[in-house]
């Protein structure tokens, strides 16, 4: 499902109209974007949670030239599925 046919279920199911489901879907996805950033975590509950991970440095190997490289650190972001999303 990509995002159109997501705005479109969303507009059914809330009997919205297409426009005001896009408003709503991408207000929601831009608070949990904003949220993430901060290095706050989002909690959805029954859904699942959205969390910032530090990822450390470490040591790679190029597999084109087999020569080791070095893989900076860097932060990532995490989703963990809740109870309510497993199938």
């Amino acid at each position: 499902m990509n995002k159109t046919e997501l705005t479109a279920k969303i507009a059914e199911s809330a009997g919205l109209s297409k426009v005001d489901a896009k408003k709503a879907l991408d207000a929601t996805l831009a608070a949990i974007s904003e949220a993430v950033k901060k290095g706050d975590k989002v909690a959805l509950i029954g859904f699942g949670t959205f969390a910032v991970s530090k990822r450390d440095a470490r040591t790679g190997i190029n597999p084109r030239t087999k020569k080791a490289i070095k893989i900076p650190a860097k932060k990532v972001v995490k989703f963990k599925a809740g109870a309510g999303l497993a199938i």
